[in-house]
Parts: C-alpha cells; structure tokens; sequence
C-alpha cells in the first residue's frame, strides 16, 4: 500500500469515529490541524510516496456501568504514518484501576490488536475490547489490593539506587514525548530524553520509580524500544530514611529532567548532532555510555 492509501483508511476510520461519537464529552480531535492537512492530502490525492505532514491523535472517552459504578476510560490514540499496516499508538488511562492493572491491561489489549487486528482499522475494536474486559481488570484492582502491613526495620528490603539508559529506533510521537516528560515528573526522575531518530531516554532515581517507568513505556507501540544498559547501586540503609534520600540525590548526575535537542537536521528534522550528544554526556560524567549506545568512542 501507499501513503495516499493509508491516508485514505485513516481519514475514513476518524469520520466514522466522528458519526459514532457526536459530542466532544466522547471524541476529542487533539489536533485539528493534523485532521485538515490529512483530509487535504487525500482530497488532493497527493505524492503517495511521502506522507502527509503530521499525524491525527484524538481521545475517546467511555463512561461504562462496572459493578453499578460510572467508570471513565479514556483511549488516547494516533496513528503511524503507515497505520493500518501498522498498529495505532493507543493508551488507556482508568482512575478505577490501579497503575499495575492499567499495564497490565495496556499489555493484554496490545496483544489482542498484535493478533486479531494487523493491517486493519481497529480503533472500534480496541473500544469494544476494553469495554468486554475493563471489569475484570478492575475486580483484580479490587481483590487483589496488597494490604499495608509495617515491616520491622530489619527485614526491609535494601534501597536501590538505578539509572537506565534507553533506547528506542525513534521518538517522533508528540503523546509519547509528552508521557514521558509527565511520568518522569510524576516519578520524581531526572534524566533527560532526545527524540528524533534514535531516541534515546535516561532515567536515575529509586530502582521501584525507575521500573515503573519502563514498564509504562514499553507498552507504548514502538517500532523498537529497549534498555540498552542499566546501573543498579545498593545504598546503605543506616540512619532514617531521610539520609536515604539524601544518598539518591547525592548519586544523581542530573538535575531534574529535560527533552534535549542538539541541532536537529536531516530532511525530517530529526536526525541529532550526536557530536553535541556526546559532549552533554561528557559534561556529565556519562560519556563512557555512548560508546554503548553507538559502537563508537565519542570525541
């Protein structure tokens, strides 16, 4: 298929979606200019050999009857390029579930569209999946809720510092450049994150802070994503726990964190000056880790 084909099936699945979903409380378009330069593109049946200039992303929002409670559920969608011979990026965000069941949830509802949907539209039918499975997972959320008990201080487990270097084939995707800003906020990480192509994460912080982001990310639909390379560092638990905060900081090599650029190029924009790359690396202590990432010894 080509561009101007995909187009096609794209623009024809958002004005379904749009019948289907009147009201703004149900379809909310993210971006309405990604939608006009879409709907110009097929309408002036443009190069099918490039795509158009920016991809569609929009909110479906479901209020469904679980257990005689109104629960939200919001599906956070946009399309690839090259969607539907690719999966759509979709993220599903419930206040009834807890963080670990909304992963889990993420991960079934991938799986599902992986094996039932390729090279179709499937936005409906990744609504009508998660609108079939949302209680169980929300039982589970329910039944399976750890019950807090105080461990004595001897037996509490050793806190550990981490910092994971990440790597992905590309971060273009402004929801997933986004998520991953917000997330390292929420999480109290810093790092920084470099889109474009390759994409490259780091996050440093308490090794439970760092897992959970990864285990939010690599449920995003990635062309390919992984942990190129990881630091774990145990810290001496004596004194109170505000001495090991102390030592997490103390072990960070990052203030906050930040979306680098480094004089962005290429026909795209999104191409790094990697030279620029290494000298950030460099200023910070972490330059040995690019020849991990690239292969090569940076200068």
């Amino acid at each position: 298929m080509s561009y101007l084909e995909w187009a096609e099936s794209q623009l024809a699945e958002i004005e379904l979606l749009t019948s289907m979903f009147p009201t703004l409380d149900e379809l909310e378009l993210t971006d309405q200019l990604a939608l006009a330069e879409l709907r110009d593109y097929v309408e002036s049946s443009a190069s099918a050999d490039s795509p158009p200039p920016s991809r569609p992303q929009f909110l479906i929002k479901q209020k469904l009857d679980c257990a005689n409670t109104e629960t939200e559920v919001i599906l956070s969608c946009a399309y690839p390029s090259e969607y539907p011979s690719v999966l759509p990026e979709i993220t599903v965000r419930c206040s009834s579930l807890s963080r670990a069941q909304q992963t889990e949830l993420q991960t079934h509802l991938n799986v599902y569209l992986t094996e039932n949907c390729q090279g179709e539209v499937c936005v409906l039918s990744a609504v009508d999946w998660v609108k079939d499975n949302l209680q169980v997972f929300i039982n589970k959320s329910l039944f399976t809720a750890p019950v807090s008990k105080k461990e004595p201080a001897s037996s509490q487990p050793q806190e550990v510092f981490s910092r994971l270097w990440i790597y992905s084939h590309h971060i273009y995707n402004k929801s997933k450049r986004k998520n991953i800003l917000e997330w390292s906020k929420e999480l109290c990480l810093s790092g920084f994150s470099m889109p474009g192509k390759p994409g490259i994460v780091c996050v440093e912080g308490p090794q439970s802070a760092c897992e959970e982001f990864w285990s939010r990310v690599k449920v995003l639909t990635w062309k390919k994503i992984m942990i190129r390379h990881r630091e774990d560092i145990p810290l001496d638990r004596q004194g109170e726990d505000s001495r090991t905060v102390e030592s997490i900081d103390s072990l960070r090599k990052f203030t906050g964190f930040e979306e680098a650029m480094f004089d962005p190029h290429g026909n795209r924009g999104n191409h790094m000056d990697l030279g620029q790359l290494y000298q950030f690396l460099n200023e910070k202590g972490c330059c040995d880790v690019f020849q991990i990432y690239f292969g090569i010894e940076g200068r």
